[in-house]
C-alpha cells in the first residue's frame, strides 16, 4: 500500500507483519472491550462488521456466539492467522480478504461497523458512502484509535529508534485528526489512558508489527534496527508497563443519511 498522505508517500504492507501482529498486538485494555460493548457491539441477535480487522483481535475479544460477525482486511497473510484462530475455537466469524472502501458486502446489513487503528488509511468520502450502504438506519459507526504517550520513556526512545533508521515513518498517522473528525453528523468521541504491561520481547514484538518496521523496512535496515532496539530493552526491567491514549468516536446514522443510497 502506497498513501501520499502517511510517511511521505513510502509503501508498507501489513502482510509483513502478520506474524507479529498475531502474536503481539492483542493489546486492547478491558476497559476498551466493555465502552463497545456498552455501544452495542456484538450484542445478540446484531450483526457487526469490523473492518481493518487485520488478524480478528475485535471480533476473538468480543466475540458472542448470539451476533452475527464479520471481519475484512485487505491484507489476505492477516486474514489466514484470524481464520486459523477462529477455527481452533470453533468461533463462527466470517473473515473476508477486501478493501475497506468496496467489500461488496450487502445493502444496509450491519447495526455496527468498526474500524480500529486503521480508518487514517482509507479514503474517507469513499468510506462515508460504503458506511451509509453498509449500516442499517439507526446502525452505529465507530472508529478506535490508540496511540503510545511519548511522555513514557519506553515508549519515546523505541520511536525515535524507528525513526532514526525510517526517516519517513510519521508514527500513528493522524490519530488526534482522524477521532476528532465530523464524518457524520452527531459525533461521540470518548477517551481514556492506560498503563499496559510488557516483557521486553512483548514489546519489541509490538514494535515490530508497527508500520514503521516490518511492514516498510528492507531487511538490512530492519536488522539494523532490531539490533538497536534489542539493545536498548537490555537495559530496560524485564517487565514494565507503557502509557497509552485510547480514544473512540461513534456515530448513529439516522434514516436520512441511509435512504438514498
Amino acid at each position: 500500500m502506497e498513501l501520499d498522505r502517511i510517511d511521505a508517500g513510502q509503501a508498507f504492507d501489513f502482510g509483513k507483519t502478520a506474524s507479529a501482529y498475531a502474536a503481539y498486538r492483542d493489546i486492547y485494555p478491558r476497559e476498551l472491550y466493555d465502552r463497545l460493548r456498552a455501544l452495542g457491539v456484538a450484542a445478540d441477535g446484531t450483526a457487526w462488521l469490523d473492518l481493518g480487522t487485520g488478524t480478528g483481535v475485535l471480533p476473538k475479544n468480543l466475540y458472542n456466539p448470539r451476533a452475527q460477525i464479520t471481519g475484512a482486511d485487505i491484507a489476505a497473510e492477516q486474514i489466514r492467522f484470524a481464520r486459523e484462530e477462529a477455527a481452533r475455537n470453533g468461533w463462527r466469524i466470517r473473515y473476508i480478504v477486501s478493501p475497506a472502501e468496496k467489500t461488496g458486502l450487502p445493502d444496509h446489513s450491519f447495526d455496527t461497523i468498526t474500524a480500529a487503528q486503521c480508518f487514517w488509511y482509507f479514503d474517507r468520502e469513499v468510506m462515508r458512502a460504503e458506511l451509509r450502504r453498509l449500516l442499517r438506519p439507526g446502525g452505529t459507526f465507530i472508529k478506535i484509535a490508540m496511540d503510545w504517550d511519548l511522555d513514557d520513556p519506553i515508549a519515546a526512545e523505541s520511536v525515535r529508534l524507528v525513526g532514526r533508521h525510517n526517516p519517513n515513518w510519521t508514527g500513528g498517522g493522524g490519530i488526534g485528526a482522524d477521532i476528532y473528525d465530523d464524518l457524520f453528523p452527531g459525533r461521540q468521541t470518548e477517551a481514556f489512558r492506560a498503563a499496559l504491561p510488557f516483557s521486553r520481547e512483548r514489546w519489541h514484538g509490538r514494535m515490530c508489527a508497527c508500520r514503521g518496521t516490518l511492514a516498510s523496512m528492507d531487511a538490512e535496515t530492519f536488522r539494523a534496527w532490531e539490533r538497536a532496539h534489542l539493545d536498548f530493552l537490555d537495559r530496560c526491567p524485564e517487565s514494565f508497563t507503557v502509557k497509552h491514549k485510547i480514544y473512540i468516536s461513534s456515530f448513529i446514522l439516522n434514516e436520512s443519511e441511509n435512504k438514498n443510497v
